[in-house]
């Protein structure tokens, strides 16, 4: 069985319906999802089964049964993965470009997903359900660099926890089309679903959240810039859609900006990763090599000085 979740309510928290602030809390579970465990009598506030539309007061004790494995497509294979770091309760992997993260239409297969089933022997947290046990936090397919697996309900729970108080490390660097006026800045944009394209994300006002992400320029080119930017909160598709809204969409993208001859995907990757282990209270931190797609965009962009 799933191990039982509990949230203490924030005084921030008071009036908020409890179908809207556990998804917020716990970013793993859908609000459907969660409408869906407090019908079935999994959520219980100080100890009584409430109704979706329960509005928290202060102090609130938030007990939260994830829901149960169910049979999924996902099958364990031995696909080599670059583990940086592996214990008891969690693990860093560092993703390649071109993997996805969990199986999803058209890849059922050769996911990270599929790779941890196969590496873990099922010790994965379940919080994220069958489709993504494990997964704390995504990278794009065609981003690469380093992201956490959780191995129990705990970990998971405890650094989801940091994500969302903005005390987790996510940095990436990136190369992106253009001239920058500023050497350094914050991006400061909400991000919501694109009407127009269900599939993208984009800066609106409309259902979106809010969405930070800070930048300092490594080197200008002639006609690119060399980037780090440091996640504050952790959006779909945050770094591309805020490059993309400041005129200066990642090099490749061809979802937000253009396609780059000789790239397949943008050239972004995630550099560097830190938290508090959710065990040991321990803070950790990692930094991945740039890979070789990553290098042979730099020394092109070099030799066209």
């Amino acid at each position: 069985m799933a191990e039982r979740l509990e949230i203490r309510a924030a005084f921030d928290a008071v009036g908020v319906r409890i179908d809207r602030y556990i998804p917020e809390n716990v970013p793993e579970l859908t609000r459907s999802a969660v409408q869906g465990l407090i019908e079935k009598g999994s959520v219980l506030v100080n100890g009584k089964a409430v109704s979706k539309s329960y509005k928290l007061n202060d102090g609130d004790i938030l007990e939260i049964e994830p829901p149960e494995p169910v049979p999924t497509d996902a099958r364990p294979e031995d696909i080599p993965l670059d583990i940086v770091y592996e214990d008891n309760d969690l693990l860093v992997v560092n993703k390649p470009k071109g993997m996805v993260v969990h199986p999803a239409q058209g890849n059922y297969k050769g996911t990270l997903v599929n790779a941890l089933l196969f590496h873990c022997g099922g010790e994965l947290s379940g919080i994220n359900g069958v489709i993504r046990p494990g997964i704390v936090h995504r990278i794009d397919k065609y981003t690469s660099g380093l992201l956490i697996v959780a191995k129990n309900d705990a970990a998971h729970l405890g650094l989801s926890e940091q994500i969302k108080a903005h005390s987790f490390t996510r940095e990436y660097e990136a190369v992106a089309v253009g001239v920058f006026r500023e050497r350094s800045g914050t991006i400061d944009a909400p991000i919501g679903r694109s009407k127009a394209d269900r599939k993208k994300m984009c800066v609106t006002a409309e259902n979106s959240r809010n969405a930070v992400t800070h930048y300092e320029i490594i080197k200008q080119y002639r006609e690119y810039a060399y980037l780090r930017l440091r996640l504050e909160t952790g959006r779909t598709h945050q770094i591309r859609v805020h490059l993309s809204y400041m005129g200066h969409p990642v090099l490749g993208d061809d979802v937000y900006g253009k396609p780059y001859k000789g790239a397949e995907g943008q050239c972004l990757h995630a550099r560097k990763i830190g938290f508090i282990h959710p065990r040991t209270g321990e803070y950790m931190e990692f930094t991945s090599e740039l890979p070789e797609y990553f290098l042979s965009v730099l020394s092109k962009l070099e030799r066209m000085q």
